[in-house]
């Protein structure tokens, strides 16, 4: 079993390291060009921008002396959340810790008293969907795009 750990503080080199990781694995697994990359870029910039600890919380998964997984809860207007950046190295699947960083999630969400949330997604990612039903989530949206240079379905999952 990959040995992993657990950590909710931003460090310096977080940000890129997660870039990193969402442009390599998403770009292997599903031949994700440069748009996803710099919009993951991008997000990222404006998360720490707007970065709040009282109202936002990171998870760092750390294994091998570098990031293999990583999640976040952004607020957002009106009471909302927004679940981001939900990724894990194929070495470190299939071993409960998304399951995990959910279930932190979702027990932050509650303690800050969040009145909804809601996540994107894209078709052929069928375990993160399934979690995300499990935790809650329902599939709100769906609309074919290619803007990561590949034909796909973006999905909005809300949860109320």
């Amino acid at each position: 079993m990959a040995s992993y750990t657990l950590r909710n503080q931003l460090l310096p080199g977080d940000l890129s390291q997660v870039a990193l990781l969402h442009a390599t694995i998403y770009y292997e697994e599903q031949g994700f060009g440069m748009g996803f990359e710099t919009y993951v870029m991008e997000s990222l910039v404006e998360f720490y921008r707007q970065y709040d600890p009282q109202q936002d919380k990171v998870w760092i998964v750390e294994g091998n002396g570098r990031i293999v997984g990583f999640l976040l809860l952004m607020h957002r207007p009106n009471f909302q959340a927004q679940l981001r950046y939900f990724i894990l190295d194929k070495a470190y699947r299939g071993l409960g810790i998304g399951k995990k960083l959910m279930q932190e999630w979702m027990d932050f969400y509650r303690e800050k008293g969040y009145k909804g949330a809601y996540l994107y997604t894209t078709s052929g990612l069928d375990s993160a969907a399934h979690l995300y039903e499990s935790m809650g989530f329902q599939k709100a949206s769906e609309k074919a795009s290619e803007d990561f240079g590949v034909p796909l379905h973006e999905i909005r999952y809300e949860l109320y």
